[in-house]
C-alpha cells in the first residue's frame, strides 16, 4: 500500500527489533513514507543503523531528549535534508529500573518521579515546541501510551503517572497546534515484550493475565501498532486529534474476568 506516499516522517525510540517504534517504522516504510531516525546513546548507534539501513537514505541522528540543546540540534540536522516534514513518532519513555517494582509509595523517589515525567512526557512538548514551524499543514504526530495511565498496573508504578501526564499533554498540544491544522494522537498499546517492558518486575504475569482476559484471542504485535500509526499519519485520519486509541485487543474494556 502507499498510504504515506510523499510523507516525510521522523521516528524516535528504536532500540531493537522488538521495539514498538521498529514495528511502526516497518509499516510506514511499507506504505512509502520517507523516514529519518534518531538514536539516544552512542552504544545504540550501530544497532539502530543496522535495523533501519534499508528504510532510509539519511544518516541517523543522535538526540538525548533530556537536553534541550540536543532536541534543537536534532531539528537543525533534519533541516539540512527537509525544509519541512509531515510529522513524527514519539516513542520515548524512561524511568530508573528500581522504580518499577514493589510498593508504589515505598519505591517512588523524587528523582525517579522527575525523570519519568521529563523523559516520558515533557520530551513530547519540547519536540513539538522546537519543530512546529517545520511541519506542513495536516501533519500528524503520534505518541505511545499504555493502560497504566488510568488503571493500576502492579509494578508499573510511577510510569503510570508519567503516561497519564503524556495523555493530558497530547490533549493540550492538540488544542494549541490545531490552530496550525496539525493533529496529534496517542496509541495505548497492549502489553508487548520489549527491552523496555522487560524492566517491569513480573512483566510475564502481566502478559499471562492479558492473554487470559482480552476479548480478541490473538496477541497484538508491534506490526499491529505500526498499522494504526500509519493510519494516524495518513490523510485518512485528518479529522482525528487529541485521541488515545487503544490497540490492545479490547483489554481496556474489561472490568472483571469470568471464572
Amino acid at each position: 500500500m502507499q498510504l504515506l506516499l510523499g510523507k516525510k516522517i521522523l521516528i524516535t525510540g528504536i532500540i531493537s527489533k522488538l521495539s514498538i517504534a521498529y514495528g511502526i517504522a516497518k509499516a510506514m516504510y511499507n506504505n512509502k513514507a520517507e523516514l529519518i531516525f534518531t538514536y539516544q546513546k552512542k552504544k545504540n548507534k550501530k544497532r539502530v543503523e543496522k535495523l533501519v539501513k534499508n528504510m532510509t537514505k539519511y544518516p541517523i541522528i543522535k538526540c538525548d531528549v533530556s537536553k534541550d540543546h540536543n532536541i534543537k540540534f536534532l531539528f537543525v540536522q533534519i533541516s539540512k535534508f527537509w525544509n519541512k516534514f509531515h510529522g513524527f513518532v514519539h516513542s520515548i519513555a524512561f524511568v530508573p529500573k528500581n522504580q518499577l517494582k514493589g510498593s508504589f509509595i515505598e519505591n517512588t523517589s523524587r528523582k525517579g518521579f522527575q525523570i519519568a515525567h521529563d523523559i516520558s512526557s515533557y520530551s513530547l512538548t519540547a519536540m513539538v515546541k522546537e519543530c512546529r514551524f517545520m511541519l506542513y499543514p495536516k501533519s500528524s504526530i503520534v505518541s505511545l501510551s499504555y493502560l497504566g495511565s488510568n488503571r493500576v498496573i502492579p509494578n508499573y508504578n510511577v510510569m503510570g503517572l508519567a503516561k497519564a501526564s503524556l495523555e493530558a499533554n497530547i490533549r493540550y498540544i492538540a488544542y494549541d497546534i490545531g490552530k496550525q491544522n496539525i493533529r496529534i494522537n496517542g496509541i495505548s498499546s497492549s502489553p508487548i515484550k520489549t527491552l523496555a517492558s522487560s524492566g517491569i518486575n513480573n512483566f510475564d504475569y502481566i502478559l499471562k493475565f492479558y492473554k487470559k482476559i482480552t476479548p480478541l484471542s490473538y496477541q497484538i504485535t508491534i506490526n499491529d501498532i505500526g498499522n494504526v500509526a500509519v493510519f494516524l499519519c495518513s490523510d485518512l485520519s485528518c479529522g482525528i486529534t487529541g485521541e488515545i486509541i487503544h490497540v490492545d485487543g479490547g483489554f481496556n474494556l474489561i472490568g472483571i474476568n469470568k471464572k
